[in-house]
């Protein structure tokens, strides 16, 4: 199972490339025979995630900041990745090819076949980092220029948070799934948690309100812990 860890975990190093292409931001799955990889690219950042469902196994994710794009190129940096953590910090450059909404990455003896899930541009789509959170009953500041950092990736209907330090190469957790956000309710449907598999499954609803950059967001945690915060896009 390593060895099928680290093969998939350098095949979604290579799928970063393929999101350069506007018509290709939004959210792509996979299906493997191990479960599916589920892959969100917006605002120049793209995370991936290899998971199972239906045993609630979670097997690997990854992250990456794209830094340029040619027709046939594209450059990015590793933010983190849960299972090559040597790999954080460091320069890709990769060939790819697009065909319509489907796309096909080989890697060694490795093929797979991505379908788009949507196209990134409605709802909370973004790259957000928490910027505040409540403490002692009043938002505080999170400090944001160090290397240690929470994002939170959404496309149109899918989400993805990831704790990571980008200078120490160290990854905390990650949790994603789909997402519904309506009438100033953002409900999140888990559908893969790193630190507790108990929570795939799980539905929880929370109050949102967006000001311009700053999404405000409340309610319980999947804990049943109260909680209020405040996420930027960057």
């Amino acid at each position: 199972m390593k060895k099928t860890i680290v093969s998939i975990a350098v095949i979604l190093m290579s799928t970063t490339l393929l999101f350069a292409q506007g018509n290709l931001q939004g959210a792509w799955q996979a299906k493997t025979d191990q479960g599916i990889i589920t892959m969100t690219i917006v605002d120049n950042y793209m995370v991936a995630a290899f998971y199972n469902m239906a045993t609630k196994e979670f097997y690997a994710t990854h992250g990456a900041r794209l830094t340029s794009v040619s027709p046939n190129k594209i450059k990015w940096v590793n933010e983190f990745n849960s299972a090559v953590k040597d790999d954080v910090g460091k320069v890709f450059e990769v060939d790819y090819k697009i065909e319509g909404n489907q796309f096909s990455l080989t890697n060694s003896d490795t093929t797979m076949v991505f379908e788009r899930v949507d196209d990134g541009t409605k709802n909370l789509a973004g790259n957000w980092r928490i910027t505040q959170r409540e403490q002692n009953g009043q938002l505080t500041p999170i400090h944001t220029s160090g290397p240690r950092k929470t994002i939170k990736i959404l496309s149109s209907t899918r989400f993805q948070w990831a704790a990571i330090n980008t200078e120490t190469g160290e990854f905390f957790g990650t949790g994603g799934g789909t997402y519904t956000f309506k009438d100033g309710i953002y409900t999140e449907n888990i559908e893969f948690f790193s630190r507790d598999s108990s929570r795939v499954g799980m539905s929880l609803s929370f109050n949102g309100k967006l000001d311009k950059n700053d999404w405000y967001h409340s309610g319980k945690s999947s804990k049943g812990d109260p909680i209020n915060e405040v996420w930027s896009r960057k």
